[in-house]
C-alpha cells in the first residue's frame, strides 16, 4: 500500500466551523455527520475502503502508531465496538472502551469537562450517545478529532458503510434508487437523507406519516427525496431495499405503538418482488425477525447483510486514516 501521510494533533480549540473542522486548527477533522461532509471526502473515504479491505492483512500501514484512541459508549454496541476497537488496533494504535457508567459522565459531569480532560490525555474519541449535541460540544471542548459513533439524530459511519457495500457489487450508487422501509424519522434514514443529497441518488421513504422525517431535516439537504406512506410504490423498481429495527435505543417505552403503527412496513418476499431483478437487500443490526423483516427474506439476503457488518471496520479503518491524514 501506498504510504498516506498522517499528524498527531493535540491542539485544543473553542468552535467548530461548519465544515466539523476547527477553527483554531485547520488542520483537525472531526465525523459528526453526513451533512458537512463534502462528496469529495465521501468518495476518498469510500475509494480508501476498498484498499484497506483488499490489504487488510498486509500490516504496513500504522497511522495510528503510537496512538490512543478512547470509544465513550453511553449505548449498547456489538458491532461498532467491535470494528472500532479492532480498526484502530490494526492502524497500530490502542483503543480505551469507557462506559459512560464507568466514568464520571454517568454521575453528570458536563460533556464539555469530560472533553477538556481526556483531550489532554488521548489522540482521538469515538462517541455514541443519545444527543447529537453532545458529541458536537466534545468535539468543540476536546480539541481531538472526534468521530460520531452513533446518535439519536445521525449514524454517519452507518450510512458510509451501506454505501461502500452497495458500490463494492453493483458499483456507483449515483442516480440509483435506495428505498428504506420503516421508521423514516430515526438516525438512519436521515444520514441516508444526508449521503442523498451529497452523492446523487434517489432516496424514497415508506413510513407512517408521524414516523417521516421532519420537514426541517429534508430543508437541510436538497436532492431527490421521496417520502410516502405507500411502501409499494417505493419499492417499485428500486435497486436497494433498506430497514432498522422499528424500536430503536431509548424508544422502548414506545414500543406498543410503534409496533402497531408501523406493522404493515416489513420487507418480504412479496416487496422484493416489486423491486428491481437485481435488488439488493440491508440491514443494519441487530434484526428481528417477524417485524422489520421477515425470517425467509433475510435469510436469502445474509450474506449481504453480513458482510454489510464487516464493512464497518474497513470504512471506519478509511475514516480513521482520512481524519489523521
Amino acid at each position: 500500500m501506498s504510504e498516506i501521510s498522517f499528524h498527531s494533533s493535540g491542539a485544543r480549540s473553542t468552535r467548530l466551523s461548519d465544515s466539523g473542522v476547527a477553527s483554531g486548527d485547520k488542520s483537525l477533522k472531526h465525523l459528526l455527520s453526513l451533512e458537512t461532509l463534502s462528496p469529495t471526502v465521501i468518495e476518498h473515504i469510500l475509494e480508501n475502503s476498498a484498499v484497506l479491505k483488499r490489504e487488510r492483512n498486509d500490516g504496513q500501514h500504522k497511522p495510528l502508531a503510537g496512538q490512543f484512541w478512547a470509544l465513550v459508549f453511553s449505548k449498547a454496541s456489538t458491532r461498532t465496538r467491535v470494528s472500532f476497537e479492532v480498526g484502530v488496533r490494526e492502524l497500530g494504535g490502542e483503543s480505551l472502551f469507557l462506559s459512560a457508567n464507568d466514568i464520571q459522565l454517568g454521575r453528570g459531569e458536563p460533556i464539555k469537562d469530560t472533553a477538556r480532560v481526556l483531550g489532554r490525555m488521548i489522540h482521538g474519541a469515538i462517541i455514541r450517545t443519545f444527543a447529537q449535541k453532545d458529541v458536537e460540544e466534545f468535539a468543540e471542548f476536546s480539541g481531538i478529532p472526534t468521530i460520531n459513533a452513533l446518535t439519536d439524530e445521525e449514524h454517519p459511519c452507518q450510512i458510509l458503510t451501506d454505501i461502500f457495500t452497495f458500490q463494492e457489487k453493483r458499483g456507483s450508487i449515483k442516480g440509483r434508487t435506495v428505498t428504506f422501509i420503516g421508521d423514516g424519522a430515526c438516525n438512519v434514514p436521515v444520514s441516508w437523507i444526508f449521503a442523498a443529497s451529497k452523492l446523487g441518488f434517489e432516496l424514497r421513504i415508506a413510513a407512517p406519516k408521524a414516523y417521516q422525517p421532519s420537514a426541517a431535516v429534508l430543508a437541510r439537504a436538497p436532492g431527490n427525496i421521496i417520502c410516502t406512506k405507500d411502501i409499494k410504490a417505493a419499492a417499485k423498481g428500486a435497486d436497494l431495499l433498506y430497514t432498522d429495527v422499528w424500536v430503536s435505543m431509548g424508544k422502548e417505552a414506545e414500543s406498543a405503538e410503534r409496533l402497531r403503527q408501523l406493522s404493515g412496513y416489513q420487507i418480504n418476499r412479496a416487496l422484493v418482488s416489486l423491486a428491481a431483478k437485481d435488488v439488493m437487500v440491508m440491514h443494519c443490526l441487530p434484526a428481528y425477525r417477524g417485524k422489520e423483516i421477515d425470517e425467509e427474506t433475510f435469510e436469502a439476503n445474509a450474506d449481504t447483510i453480513f458482510e454489510q457488518a464487516e464493512n464497518r471496520l474497513h470504512v471506519q479503518k478509511a475514516i480513521l486514516n482520512w481524519i489523521v491524514s
